[in-house]
């Protein structure tokens, strides 16, 4: 943490992150908040009349930073920032939270909502400790935290890159979902790309219990419809299903790309850069087969780093994989979208596609900012 900055002790921040807690999302603007206001300030051009969606932004961002399971669950639920919570009340949310890590809500309140919430405001301080450097210097910070999404150009090829978690996305027709060769979704309480989807597609009542899976009901109908029920597919195969419930964020079809191989009698797979730029390629071609079947016609499509997580590729080599068939691309109204967790692997992308100019000239690759909304 830097010397200016050694005003956010964490006992401190704690105690505000606690009336975010009580009083929600949607009353931070009536809260007494000096700590998390100027915490959220670095990484803000200006806080002004907007401060109370920047603190909300400052606690997203040190939300994700938890890492998934329980703890980032139960951060979710208990501070209003899952998808549907930010207006229910405090002994709703707690309840959600409680569930998360199967407990209680008498023994989670006494327990592990101290230790959820203290981790939120540890994440605050390092946050409030690193915002300063990271927007000085020439030039937009790609890393600040509050900046979700920028747009990328490398010669005619221009892609949107969000910072965030893939689940936030908003108004993007496809989104690509990197899967196993068995086309087998994990459990929605996992941290993967496929497991936040489906979490996050899946239909739920008043109490925030799944009533539907439709998602995972979806691609297990694909499987039997095209005859793979028993055996798996080969890599870079896209079954595409329904959003479920994210269509209600503006996301039309999920794209369910198989990059990765499972290895027989292991918890490992196996991942080639090869399948990861046919994978991606498939799945611009059947956007095309698809785009004139729904109205109106399909027009974007996001994907995140294909096979870098369990499947163990380095995400060098899924960027320029990626990049092999998006700038291969002929169709030139297509928004493209890619979408990471973490600002290291924004910063990450941004040098690859550097590296793909053979001869930059100064402005060709352009970093700006994006000018719509923040929530993805």
């Amino acid at each position: 943490m830097s010397p200016g900055a050694a005003e956010f002790e964490v006992a401190s921040v704690l105690r505000e992150v606690k009336m975010v807690r009580v009083e929600g999302l949607v009353r931070i603007r009536d809260l007494d908040l000096p700590l998390l206001r100027r915490a959220a300030a670095p990484h803000s051009g200006s806080v002004a009349d907007a401060w109370p969606v920047e603190v909300e932004n400052l606690l997203r961002t040190a939300v994700t930073r938890l890492g998934g399971g329980c703890l980032r669950t139960a951060a979710e639920f208990t501070l209003g920032l899952a998808p549907g919570m930010r207006d229910r009340p405090a002994a709703d949310r707690r309840k959600l939270a409680a569930r998360a890590y199967s407990v209680s809500v008498e023994r989670f309140r006494k327990s592990q909502e101290e230790m959820v919430l203290a981790q939120v405001a540890e994440q605050v301080c390092w946050l409030a400790g690193t915002g300063a450097r990271r927007t000085q210097g020439a030039g937009p910070a790609l890393l600040a935290p509050h900046l979700q999404h920028r747009t990328l150009r490398v010669g005619p090829v221009a892609v949107t890159l969000h910072v965030h978690p893939v689940e936030l996305l908003r108004n993007v027709d496809v989104i690509v979902s990197p899967t196993n060769t068995h086309l087998a979704l994990p459990g929605m309480f996992k941290a993967s790309v496929p497991a936040a989807l489906r979490r996050a597609g899946a239909v739920r009542d008043a109490r925030g219990d799944v009533t539907a899976d439709p998602v995972h009901e979806e691609l297990v109908r694909w499987r039997r419809e095209n005859d793979v029920s028993g055996r798996p597919v080969l890599p870079g195969t896209v079954a595409p299903t329904g959003p479920g419930a994210l269509a209600a964020r503006g996301v039309r079809r999920i794209y369910h790309a198989a990059v990765t191989v499972p290895r027989p009698g292991t918890n490992d797979y196996d991942v080639t850069p090869q399948d990861v730029a046919g994978a991606a390629a498939r799945a611009l071609a059947l956007m095309d087969e698809e785009r004139d079947a729904l109205a109106p016609p399909l027009r974007s499509i996001c994907f995140p780093l294909l096979g870098a997580g369990r499947g163990g590729l380095p995400p060098g080599s899924s960027v320029s994989a990626l990049w092999s068939a998006l700038s291969a691309d002929s169709v030139r109204d297509r928004e493209l979208h890619l979408v990471v967790r973490r600002p290291l692997l924004a910063e990450l992308i941004a040098d690859v596609l550097r590296a793909t100019q053979h001869r930059p000239e100064p402005g060709e690759l352009q970093v700006s900012e994006e000018k719509g909304p923040r929530c993805g």
